[in-house]
């Protein structure tokens, strides 16, 4: 019988993961089964792109995972049973295909090591008129539909971005030299690009200038309306368009299991990202609570997950083959933003993130930002590609008990 080895989600991280282990392990001896909504891989990191009419590569999971001996499963992810150890499916719309019998549509799904990757979505914060007026883009149906709305919008019109984050900032950009005839307005919290070293901040706001974007600083929005966003001291700014960039909220399934998760849902993990308290269950990327350099949770980004993905997949291989667990140190090397397709930033940082003096800017920066947006998707496409062929066999006693030998850890 073949150790299952079932990954819930399919973005950057779940696919990585999935296409590492299959590199690592002998297909005779295991089962992987790749969990995701949608047939085809989205680069959410383009979403702020897709919203403003470019079309992305089409990369259909069947073709990448084809030959690898990963199996697909188009369905949607209901439940976690982790004392059962089943995952519960659905149909996921409009994949034509029911899970069980027919006219059933659910499953349930056995493992016997699971990998949650199921992410994160947008966070609306609880703020009044938030999620019925606000646009997102922190998935692909969310950019479609905000794609069509600025679409439809006149000359003059105005957009504000609520959020002066990475996501912000790329959204409001990207609008804003797409679409120069739009008023384009982002609004923060803190002042602008606060997090930036003094030299990222002045090209942040040359570039803001150069693209007319207005920048509202110190405006914490406590309001939307179908016109209009209010900030907490009363200010009304003109929004035809709202786009909510404020935060992200982890997936609701890992709090309703018996999995130990923080207040806001993520899975706490230890450093081979195993949950600490079901060792059959790993958790990576947004979906994990992973403690950085300086004791630091690391944030929701690609940057900090897909690494995740990488100590995750070697961890369980270890486990399962009797091999070496990984001790790599999670860290963070820079963080690169888009200000649309000819400028870009590039904020280099310490191991913990916090901004040096070094900054990289302008087309050279954005060409940097391509590459490594690139780079991540061509990772995804050909996940056993890049990798030494390591694949060992699986020791069966050390599957049983889902463990392996702690004294390297």
């Amino acid at each position: 019988m073949k150790h299952r080895i079932v990954v819930l989600g399919a973005g950057y991280t779940g696919a990585i993961a999935a296409g590492r282990l299959a590199r690592r392990l002998r297909r005779e001896d295991v089962a992987i089964t790749l969990v995701n909504a949608e047939p085809d891989f989205v680069e959410r990191v383009r979403m702020h792109q897709v919203a403003t009419g470019q079309d992305l590569k089409p990369r259909p999971f069947r073709e990448m995972f084809a030959g690898t001996g990963v199996e697909l499963r188009l369905a949607q992810v209901t439940g976690v049973d982790v004392d059962r150890r089943t995952v519960t499916l659905t149909d996921a719309p409009g994949s034509g295909v029911g899970l069980n019998a027919p006219g059933s549509g659910a499953e349930e799904l056995p493992y016997d090591t699971l990998v949650y990757a199921l992410g994160s979505r947008w966070n609306a914060q609880g703020v009044p008129g938030s999620a019925e007026h606000a646009y997102e883009i922190a998935g692909r149906p969310g950019a479609l539909r905000l794609r069509e709305r600025l679409a439809r919008l006149d000359a003059g019109q105005s957009v504000v971005v609520v959020g002066g984050g990475l996501t912000g900032v790329e959204a409001a950009t990207e609008i804003a030299e797409t679409r120069p005839d739009l008023d384009v307005a982002l609004a923060a919290r803190g002042a602008l690009g606060d997090w930036l070293s003094p030299k990222g901040r002045e090209h942040l706001r040359k570039v803001f200038g150069k693209l007319g974007i207005t920048a509202y600083e110190h405006a914490a929005v406590t309001g939307v309306e179908a016109d209009r966003v209010t900030t907490a001291d009363g200010t009304a700014i003109p929004a035809a368009v709202t786009v909510w960039t404020a935060g992200f909220a982890v997936h609701p399934i890992a709090k309703a299991t018996a999995l130990e998760v923080t207040g806001d849902g993520q899975i706490v993990v230890d450093g081979t990202m195993r949950s600490v308290s079901h060792p059959d269950v790993y958790a990576i990327g947004d979906a994990a609570m992973v403690m950085g350099p300086g004791d630091k949770p690391l944030r929701m980004s690609c940057a900090s997950g897909i690494p995740t993905a990488w100590q995750a997949a070697d961890a369980i291989a270890a486990r399962l083959t009797g091999g070496k667990l990984p001790k790599v140190s999670i860290r963070y090397f820079n963080q690169c933003i888009s200000l649309g397709r000819k400028e870009g930033l590039i904020q280099y940082v310490t191991a913990d993130d916090r901004a040096v003096q070094a900054v990289l800017t302008g087309r050279l920066a954005a060409v940097y930002k391509e590459l490594i947006c690139k780079n991540a998707a061509w990772s995804v496409a050909n996940p056993t590609l890049g990798l030494p062929v390591r694949r060992r066999r699986v020791t069966w006693e050390r599957a049983a008990a889902g463990s392996a030998v702690e004294a390297s850890a």
